[in-house]
């Protein structure tokens, strides 16, 4: 008999891809595998649909079923109330899902995104062991699963959030859902959506265990989450690099400049599939780069506009400093929009990271073993950026997005810290042993191995039960 696993991805780029990756690592252990997707045009990213066209494309070994588009669906904008229209998308299509999964033959279980922890309720009265992706890290995982159980936040400012058997963190580094009015539907569909993440039979986070070995404890700590049972976690990352590359018709130009460059000498700046920044923020940042006299290969996205969703092509003559791309022609590239970032920072060229520090990207500098220069822009990354910079000792901060502007003469110190001191030889030092780690991870033997064991056997017992009742 077939053993289907059903995979229900979220809405954006940077949790659709470990998705993906999930249903790779399931197929290589014999499992089928279906996805249910509600239609990508809710996100209208073209970033988003193009991501979901190549994995579609690249893996023709998965079922894809979209889902039908309910009629008065709201599209996703990155606003102040994503996360009420993201959840409110996932509400709308449950029933579809619960249809899907009636018609579905075999359905040993159903891994949901961590945003779409709502559907668990349909999978659950279906009788199917409901699973959920945890995108982020341990650390994040441990501080979300406590928060609903805490007052408001919203006029702590800088002062320190205290969590059972984590580091204090400021407060204004939590999501920015949380600071908002504990009234508010946006805080509470926050906390609602997050108070949901336990009632999964058990959660697969995109980390390795060596990296995150003290919050996975945490996490298995009963005081962790008082009155509530914390389903079991398995560490099952780093899934990382990009879905459908194998589809591409030719090696990005990008990749060709870098390997014209001596090894260790590129300071690679890329700020994620939704990240962006103000004309005079680009400007600081051009600047920068070139008093450091350091080569560079830079993604650049079209500045803050009034149509966010839709971002045009940048227009780099408009908006780099005069004369700039002349000025560094040679050792620098500025590519619009998009690079290859897992490829690029696995180029022997790549000496350093700036990164949004988003999980997906931390995790692929952690695996390129390439140091890190911190810029956190939106989400959890601010709390990704103190663990960064604290516990794993792989990056620097740059200090200057708490007052909304980095100026260029941080640009320049930073890159020359990460490129010519001591300091930075002790970040690279550092982010190469998290490197040999995260090989491991999956060898014969490694954490993350044995934990999608673990996984798959927790599957079959809970499966086993339930055919046990039937009967």
């Amino acid at each position: 008999m077939e053993k289907t696993v059903v995979l229900y991805p979220g809405f954006a780029v940077s949790h659709f891809v470990p998705m993906m990756h999930l249903a790779r690592t399931l197929l290589q252990h014999g499992h089928a595998v279906s996805v249910a997707l509600v239609d990508p045009a809710v996100n209208p990213d073209a970033a988003f649909s193009a991501v979901v066209a190549r994995a579609a494309a690249s893996m023709p070994s998965v079922r894809f079923h979209t889902l039908p588009l309910v009629e008065g669906t709201p599209t996703l904008t990155p606003d102040a109330r994503f996360i009420l229209t993201y959840l409110d998308v996932v509400g709308r299509h449950n029933e579809y899902l619960r249809d899907f999964l009636r018609s579905s033959v075999h359905v040993h279980a159903v891994v949901v995104d961590s945003l779409s922890v709502e559907a668990l309720g349909v999978i659950k009265r279906l009788g199917i062991p409901g699973y959920v992706l945890f995108t982020s890290n341990a650390a994040a995982l441990a501080a979300f699963v406590q928060l609903p159980s805490r007052t408001s936040f919203r006029k702590l400012g800088d002062a320190p959030v205290e969590l059972f058997g984590l580091p204090p963190m400021p407060a204004s580094h939590l999501l920015g859902e949380m600071l908002e009015d504990p009234e508010s539907d946006v805080c509470k569909a926050t906390m609602t959506a997050l108070y949901g993440i336990p009632e999964a039979d058990g959660v697969l986070v995109n980390t390795f265990e060596s990296l995150d070995a003290r919050p996975v404890a945490v996490l298995g700590d009963p005081r962790c989450l008082p009155g509530r049972v914390m389903p079991p976690v398995y560490c099952v990352g780093p899934f990382v690099g990009g879905i459908g590359a194998e589809v591409a018709k030719q090696r990005h130009g990008c990749l060709a400049w870098l390997d014209g460059q001596p090894d260790r000498s590129v300071v690679f700046l890329c700020f994620g599939s939704a990240g962006n920044h103000s004309e005079e923020q680009i400007k600081e940042i051009a600047v920068g780069l070139e008093n450091s006299g350091h080569r560079f290969l830079w993604v650049v996205r079209a500045p803050f506009s009034d149509d966010p969703v839709k971002p045009s092509d940048p227009d780099l003559d408009a908006i780099l400093p005069d004369g700039f791309l002349d000025r560094t022609r040679g050792r620098g590239l500025v590519v619009r929009q998009w690079a290859p970032q897992a490829d690029v920072l696995r180029h022997a060229a790549t000496g350093a990271f700036v990164t949004h520090c988003g999980w997906n990207s931390v995790l692929e500098g952690v695996t390129a073993g390439v140091p890190m220069l911190c810029w956190p822009l939106y989400a959890e990354q601010k709390m990704n950026k103190l663990r960064m910079v604290g516990e794993m000792g792989i990056a620097a901060e740059m200090v200057g997005w708490q007052r909304g502007l980095v100026e260029a003469a941080e640009v320049e110190g930073k890159v020359r810290m990460v490129m010519e001191t001591e300091d930075g030889g002790e970040l690279r030092a550092r982010a190469s042993a998290h490197m040999k780690a995260a090989a491991a991870a999956w060898d014969d033997g490694g954490s993350s191995r044995a934990a999608f064991a673990r996984f798959l056997s927790d599957v079959e017992s809970r499966q086993a039960r339930v055919r046990s009742a039937v009967a």
